[in-house]
C-alpha cells in the first residue's frame, strides 16, 4: 500500500496537476466554467425556481429591511426581562399604531400637497417660460440667446415625444401596474407572519444552516454569515437613519424659507437619499425647480439650504452613522450603482450597494483560505502571524503595568 501512494506522489500526473498551484488553479477556473455553460444549457429546468424567487423576493426584501430595522428594539425589550414574542407583540402594536396615524394625518397632508402641486404645473410652466424669455431680453445674456433657445426648442420636442410614447404604451403599462400591485399586496399580506417569525428565531437561523454542512466548514461558514449579517444591518440601519434625519432637516429648512411644500419635498429628498451619493442631487431637482417658479432669491435660499444640509451631512451624520463599516470606495460605490441601476433598475440601485458589501465578505473569506492553501503567500502569512504575537505581547505588557 505504501508502495503504491510513493508511486502515485512520484508520478507525473501528481506532479504536474495536482502538485502544481497553477495547474490547480486553471482547473478550478475551468470547472467553474463548465458548470456555468452547463447552466445555461439547461436553464429550463432551473425556470421554475426562478419563477418562483421572483414571488418570495419583494417579500423577503421588505421582511429583512423591517428585521434589521426592528430586531434591536426586540433586542432591548427583552433585556428589560420581556419574552421575546410579547417584545414583538408591543413593536407590531406600535407599527400598527404608526401606521393609523400616517393614514389619518400624514398620508392626507400629503396626497393634498401633490394635487396642489400638479394642478399648479401649468402656472408654474408659464412663471418659468416669463422668466427665461426675460433673461433672454436682457442685452447682457444677449450671447447665450440663440443656445438657450434651440435648448428649449429640443426640450419641448422631447416633451411631446415622451408624450406620444406613453399614450401608445399606456395600455401594457396598466397591466404592468395590476400585476404590480397584486404582488406589493401579497407581499404586505405575507411580510407580517415572515417577520415574527424571523424576530422569533432569526438568532437560530446561523445554527440551522450551518448544521447540515460538515463539520471542517461549520465555523468558516459561520464566520462568514455572521461578517454577511453585520454588513447588511450597518448598512440598512444607517441608511434609514440618515434618511429619516435628511429628511426632517430639509422639512424644517424648507419650512424656515418659505419654499411651498416643504413636508412632501423633505419626504422625497430622504427616500432618494436612500441612493448613496446620486440620491442627494436628485432631490436637488424638483426643490430647484420650484425656486425657479418662485424667483431668483427663493432659488438663491433654496442653494443655500442645499449647502447647508450637504455640510451637516457629510461633516457630522453620515460619519457618525455610518462610519467605515462598509469599507468600500466611493468611486466603487458609484460603479456598482451605474451597473446595477442598468441591469436592474431602481431595484438594483436600491439594493446593489449590500448586495456588493455580502458578495465582497464572501470573496474575501474565499481568498483568505486561498492563501492558507496554495501556499503562495507564505511570507505576508508569516508577517501577519509575527504582527499579531507582537501586538499580543504589547496588549499583555500593557496590562501588566495596569495591574502594579
Amino acid at each position: 500500500m505504501q508502495e503504491k501512494k510513493q508511486k502515485f506522489f512520484t508520478s507525473w500526473f501528481y506532479k504536474w496537476f495536482l502538485n502544481n498551484q497553477a495547474a490547480s488553479f486553471l482547473l478550478v477556473c475551468l470547472l467553474v466554467l463548465v458548470n456555468l455553460f452547463l447552466f445555461n444549457k439547461v436553464g429550463y429546468v432551473v425556470k421554475p425556481i426562478v419563477s418562483f424567487v421572483e414571488i418570495i423576493l419583494l417579500p423577503m426584501i421588505l421582511t429583512g429591511l423591517l428585521y434589521y430595522l426592528l430586531n434591536p428594539i426586540v433586542n432591548w425589550l427583552e433585556r428589560l426581562k420581556l419574552s421575546r414574542t410579547v417584545a414583538i407583540s408591543i413593536v407590531f402594536v406600535l407599527i400598527v399604531i404608526l401606521l393609523v396615524w400616517g393614514l389619518a394625518v400624514a398620508i392626507p397632508n400629503i396626497q393634498e400637497q401633490i394635487v396642489s402641486f400638479a394642478r399648479n404645473v401649468p402656472n408654474y410652466i408659464q412663471n418659468i417660460e416669463k422668466q427665461v424669455n426675460g433673461w433672454l431680453q436682457d442685452e447682457r445674456f444677449e450671447q447665450f440667446r440663440p443656445t438657450v433657445i434651440e435648448m428649449m426648442n429640443r426640450l419641448n420636442e422631447q416633451i411631446v415625444s415622451f408624450a406620444q410614447k406613453l399614450s401608445s404604451s399606456a395600455v401594457g403599462w396598466a397591466g404592468n401596474l395590476i400585476s404590480t400591485a397584486s404582488q406589493i399586496i401579497v407581499a404586505i399580506l405575507i411580510m407580517p407572519f415572515i417577520l415574527f417569525f424571523l424576530l422569533r428565531d432569526g438568532k437560530n437561523l446561523k445554527g440551522h444552516i450551518t448544521k447540515f454542512l460538515p463539520t471542517a466548514w461549520r465555523e468558516p461558514v459561520g464566520t462568514v454569515l455572521s461578517d454577511m449579517n453585520g454588513q447588511l444591518s450597518n448598512y440598512v440601519r444607517g441608511q434609514v437613519t440618515v434618511a429619516v434625519i435628511v429628511a426632517i432637516m430639509f422639512s424644517i429648512l424648507f419650512s424656515i424659507i418659505g419654499l411651498s411644500y416643504p413636508i412632501t419635498l423633505g419626504i422625497l429628498a430622504g427616500f432618494l437619499n436612500l441612493i448613496p451619493y446620486l440620491g442627494s442631487f436628485l432631490a436637488m431637482i424638483p426643490a430647484v425647480i420650484l425656486g425657479l417658479v418662485a424667483g431668483p432669491f427663493m432659488l438663491i435660499k433654496v442653494l443655500i439650504v442645499f449647502m447647508i444640509e450637504q455640510t451637516i451631512e457629510g461633516r457630522f451624520v453620515t460619519p457618525l452613522i455610518h462610519g467605515s463599516s462598509l469599507s468600500i470606495h466611493p468611486i466603487t460605490i458609484l460603479f456598482v450603482l451605474l451597473t446595477a441601476g442598468q441591469m436592474y433598475g431602481v431595484l438594483g440601485v436600491l439594493l446593489g450597494i449590500p448586495i456588493y458589501a455580502s458578495i465582497k465578505v464572501v470573496l474575501k473569506a474565499i481568498f483568505e483560505w486561498y492563501k492558507q492553501y496554495s501556499g503562495l503567500y507564505e511570507e505576508e502569512l508569516v508577517q501577519k502571524k509575527d504582527e499579531g504575537e507582537v501586538a499580543s505581547e504589547i496588549g499583555r505588557a500593557s496590562c501588566r503595568e495596569r495591574v502594579y
